[in-house]
């Protein structure tokens, strides 16, 4: 860990509370915690690309430390200017601003999610040590999730049509060599699991690549407080927990029906998104399937604790689902289908059960809920890996590795 304050600046589409899930949820925390060490950090978000993707302007959100100054981008040309940026991979309408910001001068730019607040070429912006976090396969996937049309993985592209099946325009600065040129301005790019970085080498991403997984900072939740809805109705017997944005790639239509036929299981939904009226249809009413729509972190955290397991049915090449670690926080298993990394994390930590088709995964229900010390048992082993290896500490110290070594190859180290 460094002994001397750094200046991070971390550019991204999204950041609480402009956000829709994990990546911008991911960057704040990372934000805080360096911040919380004394290092000064800077945000660059866009506010007009939330605003073109969501319905209605956002509510709460955590306040960050005193050290984190956040920039959120708007231009008087609104949503014109994330369009703009899609279709042309530049900055565009915001590029002075941003320019502006990083002529601050930073030890270390960190990209993460940059598709719509600069493109690629935002990648030549600024100087310092570059860092990419691929939170998402948007440098080899248009729709930045390899579900092709919009069905099943992919694992041979058709990227032209699978983007008008998935209602987005063609970005015709991908058949250029815009890309190719962009990624050399960035130092090191981070793999959250070792299966995407196997897949970006197998898309022709042939960039300097680690693996280093994301982490979830400590949490002691309150004390399980006086039943209130929606829980008085549904959390006094033994259910199963699903966490997460209801959309077809999350595989929940899946994994309905398997409830519909096991009527004594109890499935409960979190979360809120556009496959919400579908789902609901699908579950046609039963008694044991609720759904719980948006959930605070505290309400959730007793969710997840009292869970017999967390089921993360996904469909498609998942990078690094953080309900999985947030189980392990609370000493709960998780059961998770056979694809892309979501496995690594079981095979880590021994923290749950992996299944391919439905026959493992109601044998893996069953086996839970006949059995509470093997339930207990996985639990706590989930929850011992989570200690060495997706904590802050462990984090932030292989975060500070991959940088200094950056600086000394550099000839500059930074301490």
């Amino acid at each position: 860990m460094t002994n001397r304050p750094l200046r991070f600046c971390m550019i991204t589409t999204f950041y609480p509370p402009y956000h829709f899930g994990g990546d911008g949820v991911f960057v704040q925390r990372l934000s805080n915690e360096l911040a919380q060490r004394g290092h000064h950090v800077e945000v660059v978000h866009c506010i007009d690309s939330y605003r073109l993707l969501a319905s209605r302007e956002p509510t709460g959100g955590h306040p960050d430390h005193s050290n984190v100054i956040v920039h959120g981008l708007k231009s008087r040309f609104g949503l014109l200017s994330p369009l703009a940026t899609h279709q042309t991979g530049n900055p565009f309408f915001k590029s002075t601003r941003i320019r502006d910001i990083l002529k601050k001068g930073f030890d270390v730019i960190h990209y993460h999610n940059i598709s719509l607040v600069g493109g690629p070429k935002i990648l030549e912006y600024g100087e310092g040590i570059k860092l990419y976090t691929m939170h998402e396969y948007w440098l080899v996937c248009p729709t930045h999730i390899l579900f092709k049309f919009n069905r099943t993985v992919c694992t041979r592209p058709h990227c032209l049509l699978c983007s008008l099946l998935h209602k987005r325009p063609p970005q015709w600065w991908r058949y250029s060599g815009l890309l190719k040129e962009a990624v050399k301005h960035v130092d090191l790019f981070i793999a959250l699991s070792h299966f995407s970085k196997k897949k970006h080498q197998q898309m022709e991403l042939h960039v300097p690549t680690a693996h280093l997984p994301n982490f979830i900072p400590s949490s002691d939740a309150p004390a399980l407080p006086a039943p209130e809805p929606p829980m008085n109705d549904v959390g006094k017997e033994p259910y199963f927990l699903f966490v997460g944005r209801l959309e077809k790639l999350k595989g929940l239509q899946h994994l309905i029906p398997v409830f519909n036929r096991n009527r004594m299981a109890k499935l409960l939904i979190a979360g809120t998104g556009g496959y919400e009226l579908r789902l609901r249809k699908l579950a046609a009413d039963s008694a044991n399937i609720h759904f719980l729509g948006y959930l605070s972190e505290e309400r959730l955290q007793i969710l997840y604790r009292q869970a017999v397991a967390v089921i993360v049915p996904s469909i498609c090449f998942e990078m690094f689902p953080l309900v999985i670690l947030e189980a392990f926080r609370q000493q709960t298993p998780v059961i998770l289908r056979d694809l892309g990394g979501m496995p690594e994390l079981i095979e880590e930590s021994g923290g749950g059960l992996i299944y391919s088709t439905e026959e493992e995964l109601v044998a893996a229900m069953d086996r839970f809920l006949s059995d509470p010390l093997y339930r207990k048992k996985l639990g706590q082993q989930g929850y011992d890996s989570y200690l060495r290896n997706w904590t802050p500490e462990v984090f932030l110290n292989r975060y500070f590795e991959l940088i200094q070594k950056i600086a000394t190859d550099r000839g500059q180290p930074l301490f």
